[in-house]
């Protein structure tokens, strides 16, 4: 990706990235959905009803234990919708800003790659993350009160509109733009170094799915631990008791460390880091793989 001569074609980056976001949020959604509960209480308050969950495993089982099966996948319909979206959106844009920024042979330099991922990651999350983040968010938090309100995806949507309107569903704008151009530009960055070390050591530009798997989940790995406590504090921004709690993002930093100290704002990384080591090697690994058929296609 860092070194290819070839302008990427915008149709084809969309429609790869589409697909790779969609598969992926849906194979890894029980791990969001962990960090997403763990998260939610880093505040360390907990609304009627709700379980302290003592660790991840904690949370899978007593969530099973006590809503079954399907409630690890509440709230997958807006993220496996807006993965596929932000991912086409992510794809197309790091692209699109990459081929402006190669030099006259092909070759895209960590710091120029860095910030095309910086731009496509500012981009999705201001066109897609924020809105469906926060509707996944709010459908977890709800479904784990004695009595939930939202009945779904459509009406959870709806109603946090009717009763907050459209900023109900961007709350968290700050947070979630900081994370993910910085998940992107370190995603984007490191991905590109990995395949670079696999591609010499490989011997060929053109790597088997099982390098390029490795390549993204190394990624996913140095994303997680850089960029966690943003993680943090977009998701309790997102949460049902947020605008009560918090003033802004920063008064959420400080309140959230206040109360369960400094490495609270690595809450959740065991499930989040299982998600982006498969997150990263299915979305590359798919990606590349449905990139490359449109353009055999393309040109067969």
């Amino acid at each position: 990706m860092a070194s290819t001569k070839e302008k990427k074609d915008p149709i084809f980056s969309l429609m790869a990235g589409s697909v790779a976001g969609g598969i992926e949020g849906i194979v890894t959604y029980p791990t969001e959905y962990v960090k997403t509960r763990l998260q939610l209480q880093a505040g360390g308050a907990l609304s009627p009803g709700e379980i302290r969950f003592k660790g991840p495993i904690d949370c899978l089982l007593q969530t099973v234990r006590h809503h079954g099966v399907g409630a690890i996948y509440t709230g997958v319909s807006a993220l496996a919708i807006g993965n596929a979206a932000k991912a086409g959106v992510r794809f197309l844009t790091y692209d699109q800003i990459a081929n402006q920024l190669k030099d006259k042979d092909g070759h895209l330099t960590g710091l120029r790659s860095m910030l095309a991922g910086l731009g496509a990651g500012m981009t999705e999350a201001a066109l897609v993350v924020t809105p469906s983040e926060t509707i996944k968010t709010k459908l977890i938090h709800d479904r784990n009160n004695a009595v939930p309100k939202y009945r779904g995806l459509i009406h959870g949507t709806t109603t946090i509109i009717k009763e907050e309107g459209i900023s109900g569903v961007y709350r968290g704008l700050g947070p979630v733009v900081a994370r993910q151009g910085a998940n992107s530009a370190v995603r984007f960055s490191s991905y590109s170094y990995f395949k670079e070390l696999f591609q010499r050591y490989h011997g060929s530009p053109a790597l088997p799915s099982t390098y390029t798997f490795a390549a993204g989940a190394l990624a996913g790995i140095v994303t997680v631990y850089t960029t966690m406590p943003l993680d943090v504090v977009k998701t309790r921004m997102q949460g049902l008791d947020a605008r009560s709690l918090y003033k802004n993002s920063l008064d959420c930093l400080v309140k959230v460390v206040k109360a369960n100290g400094v490495f609270s704002l690595w809450k959740g990384t065991t499930p989040r880091l299982t998600r982006l080591i498969f997150s990263g090697g299915i979305v590359f690994t798919v990606y590349e793989k449905v990139y490359a058929g449109l353009d055999y296609f393309k040109h067969s």
